[in-house]
């Protein structure tokens, strides 16, 4: 990748809400499930209360739109008692043409930066070490936090984080919980599909669901 190339990072607006869905539709599609469901989870978690629109991101390459992330507030209930404060993240996603030339940790870089410069400390959520370690995640069982639901000595290798405040989770020991705007209605989102063009859902070795 040329790094004197036009990208520009920004903030998302309305005028962008659908080439941005539709972009998080053609990355996402057939991945993890027939079809899938993160433009929907995107177009409802923008209405959410936990949703913050100073950390939803778009980037753009020579004045077209290529990736795209956000972050929701969460936190993790603490085992002695209470919750503290902490983001998650996503979706986040490049356009589905440009995958793998380095965009992607470029916005991730520069939202988590952003995020630490509002003062938030911490980011958990679902994603492969192998890509997100490269931007300092680590295992969140390093951090001795649990997953919402997951059984003891289960695989939690999905289940990453990154403290944006050096020791802000010093001493902490609890159970992190996904948002609720995460969990859309699967009928509701077969519906919404409707508004895109025509793909076909195809069950695929390694999908989740």
């Amino acid at each position: 990748m040329d790094q004197n190339e036009n990208l520009v990072i920004r903030l998302e607006t309305p005028g962008d809400y659908a080439e941005v869905e539709n972009m998080i539709r053609e990355s996402f599609w057939n991945v993890y499930r027939p079809g899938c469901l993160e433009h929907y989870v995107i177009h409802v978690l923008r209405s959410d209360p936990a949703f913050i629109p100073e950390l939803d991101f778009v980037m753009e390459k020579d004045g077209q739109l290529i990736g795209q992330n956000m972050f929701m507030k969460t936190v993790i209930n603490l085992d002695g008692g209470g919750d503290l404060p902490v983001l998650t993240m996503g979706p986040i996603c490049v356009r589905q043409d440009l995958k793998r030339r380095g965009y992607g940790k470029i916005l991730l870089d520069h939202s988590l930066e952003k995020a630490a410069r509002l003062g938030y400390g911490a980011v958990l959520f679902e994603g492969n070490i192998l890509f997100y370690g490269k931007s300092g995640f680590d295992y969140a069982r390093n951090f001795s936090i649990r997953y919402h639901d997951l059984p003891e000595g289960a695989d939690d290798s999905f289940f990453l984080c990154r403290e944006l405040i050096p020791g802000y989770l010093d001493g902490v020991t609890g159970v992190y919980q996904t948002p609720s705007g995460y969990y859309v209605d699967e009928a509701a989102a077969e519906e919404f599909d409707k508004r895109f063009p025509p793909k076909q859902k195809l069950k695929l070795p390694g999908q989740l669901a």
